[in-house]
């Protein structure tokens, strides 16, 4: 599959990359793709939730009321989770959502993602550029030039730039991400794919 090389204002250079069928125009698997996202949310948890049983309630340990002739049933302590007050009863305790997987599972749910976008004709390649200061004015520029500006769109940079990244923040919808950290749950969630020339690249030799 071949695609056009644009400028970051939208025109045509006269270049062309070949994306490589081997990452690009898979056969798709979808279990692959929703177990990669199920990964990547669960990873994002930081499981430091936690509320207090009877057994850490501050308290008395006293008998708070004789055994018989009140009328009513028999309690043993105030930490009782059946008072106000008490411990909580099957609270949630500290724990580790994360999860593992294969890592050829995880190359097969990226290569999946990617067809999903080449076929959707959801994938842009634009030329390597750089900002020399941080300007939303210009990043939201170059989305309107590709036409992409009302869609959630991620570029794909072939290393980190603290430039681009900032001119990006402050756009709805838009995200700005290196090559080597791509993960299936952006891919998916992402309405168009704009991938520099070098990040091309580097995707085809990390899933080749």
């Amino acid at each position: 599959m071949e695609l056009k090389v644009l400028n970051n204002t939208g025109k045509d250079t006269g270049k062309k990359v070949k994306l490589n069928d081997s990452i690009f125009a898979v056969e798709p698997n979808d279990h692959a793709i929703y177990l990669d996202v199920k990964q990547y949310l669960a990873n994002q948890r930081q499981g430091t939730h936690k509320s207090k049983e009877r057994g850490e309630i501050k308290g008395s340990t006293r008998k708070i009321k004789k055994q018989k002739g009140t009328g009513t049933a028999r309690a043993g302590s105030i930490k009782s989770p059946v008072f106000k007050g008490g411990g909580r009863v099957f609270g949630p305790r500290v724990r580790d959502y994360s999860i593992k997987l294969n890592k050829k599972l995880k190359q097969l749910a990226r290569k999946s993602a990617l067809t999903y976008k080449a076929k959707a004709n959801q994938i842009f390649v634009v030329e390597d550029f750089n900002f020399e200061a941080p300007k939303t004015k210009e990043f939201a520029a170059m989305l309107n030039n590709l036409k992409v500006n009302d869609k959630k769109s991620l570029l794909v940079l072939a290393d980190t730039n603290k430039n681009i990244y900032l001119s990006s923040r402050n756009i709805q919808g838009a995200e700005v991400i290196s090559a080597d950290m791509l993960n299936t749950y952006q891919i998916m969630r992402a309405s168009s794919l704009i991938i520099t020339e070098k990040s091309v690249e580097i995707i085809e030799s990390v899933l080749g």
